[in-house]
């Protein structure tokens, strides 16, 4: 049987906020788990893992905009640039979540959104126009809380499940941790076979996020 697609991306704040160590961090954990994604990728045979990265600041922007397979696939880093726009970046992803250009036989798509501040423009918009897409209702959504001052509220409205909470990354040990449990976790339970989207079916919590711990680190 052929493999079918779970499409993740990753949505990073690259604001200004996120300069110095929190971007330097950030790259760090990603480069150093996509060898375990590519290893659950492994383990699952019946998917084909396909990743992207979307960045937002003043402007939403495809950092890796085809997908590309994870075998195939090298971290570039980021930088950071302006503003905070969370609402332009889930607009782009919608467009990317109708049918096509996402396949009718894809599996759930897996959205894993990093931030460390405020959105400065109208997000909500962005989120509704994400929820009104049916691959987005679907979708595995993780969220990552960067520091003390990431505001915790909008990344859980974007999980759209009370059930789910965002992941606080509070000290570079805790960000590695969020991006490697995010990587894996996610894609695991991206790759079981749905039914097609529905209210019922989103509703459900697909995984259990772990508790971080932060022994004598150096908190942000």
């Amino acid at each position: 049987m052929a493999n079918r697609p779970v499409h993740f991306i990753w949505l990073l704040d690259c604001s200004y906020s996120m300069q110095g160590e929190k971007i330097g961090q950030l790259n760090y954990a990603i480069r150093e788990a996509v060898p375990e994604m590519r290893s659950v990728a492994h383990d699952n045979p019946a998917a084909q893992l396909l990743l992207r990265t979307l960045t937002f600041s003043t402007e939403a922007r495809w950092h890796h905009k085809d997908p590309v397979p994870v075998d195939d696939f090298t971290w570039q880093d980021v930088q950071v640039d302006g503003m905070t726009n969370l609402g332009e970046a889930l607009e782009v992803v919608s467009r990317e979540f109708q049918t096509p250009p996402m396949p009718q036989r894809a599996l759930k798509p897996v959205l894993a959104l990093v931030s460390d501040g405020v959105p400065t423009d109208d997000w909500k918009s962005g989120l509704r126009a994400l929820d009104a897409t049916p691959w987005g209702k679907k979708a595995v959504r993780v969220a990552i809380a960067i520091g003390a001052d990431a505001d915790r509220s909008v990344l859980q409205e974007f999980l759209s499940n009370p059930e789910l909470q965002p992941l606080d990354a509070n000290s570079p040990k805790q960000l590695a941790a969020a991006i490697r449990w995010a990587s894996t976790a996610a894609v695991k339970a991206a790759s079981q076979p749905v039914a097609a989207p529905t209210d019922a079916t989103v509703k459900q919590p697909p995984y259990a996020p772990p508790q971080l711990d932060d022994d004598d680190d150096d908190v942000w």
